[in-house]
């Protein structure tokens, strides 16, 4: 496993990432929380892309929890047939649905322990969902995040739990709010699993990583 990152590289990296764009946005399309925290949910084992196509159809008829419930899980799996496991994320959202209905009156709440207590939301779910919405510092750790960290030294850890630790605990507070942000992104574009793109990479100089592409 790669050794931790000092201090000053860790901000140097960032200090980077923010030039390059300093207000970093998740790609998952939403109209309101409880939108979002359905979007999420259905992004497992998923594209983002893929998810906004099955969404934007969805969430012009069903934005709250009880206009899904209206819509039932026949009419909710005849929008997102197209994403992988349909079947078993439709049945959670159903089932989140009704919970918020019946427990939260209609409102998602913002702990992560109740956001964890819903079917099909875990805690990268409910990480993403404070982060994005309550712009609360919660660092949701995906594959990219995990391979990033990793491979570059920012953020080692040989779960993702730890790599969430690595990141809460070295990557300077500043820049916490959006450091998932950028290191989805950045393992999305560039720091690629299969065809890393070391050449054009802002930080390689930066990066630990041993078999760069250059």
């Amino acid at each position: 496993m790669t050794k931790q990152l000092g201090y000053h590289r860790i901000r140097e990296i960032f200090e980077r990432f923010h030039d390059a764009d300093p207000e970093p946005k998740g790609e998952l399309d939403h109209v309101n929380v409880y939108t979002l925290v359905v979007a999420v949910a259905l992004s497992a084992q998923a594209t983002d892309a893929g998810v906004n196509k099955a969404t934007r159809g969805l969430f012009q008829i069903a934005d709250t929890p009880q206009k899904m419930l209206d819509l039932g899980e026949e009419g909710l799996i005849e929008h997102i047939k197209t994403i992988g496991l349909f079947r078993q994320k439709a049945k959670n959202v159903i089932k989140l649905s009704r919970i918020l209905v019946e427990d939260y009156g209609g409102e998602v709440p913002n702990s992560r322990a109740a956001l964890q207590s819903l079917p099909g939301v875990g805690r990268k779910t409910a990480n993403v969902v404070l982060n994005m919405w309550w712009r609360y510092p919660a660092q949701a750790v995906d594959t990219h995040i995990f391979r990033v960290g990793n491979r570059t030294g920012i953020c080692p850890g040989k779960t993702v739990e730890a790599v969430e630790r690595a990141i809460e605990d070295n990557i300077p507070t500043d820049f916490q709010l959006h450091a998932h942000h950028w290191l989805i992104l950045h393992g999305r574009y560039h720091c690629k699993a299969r065809k890393p793109q070391c050449q054009t990479c802002i930080i390689r100089d930066l990066c630990d990583f041993e078999d760069k592409t250059l």
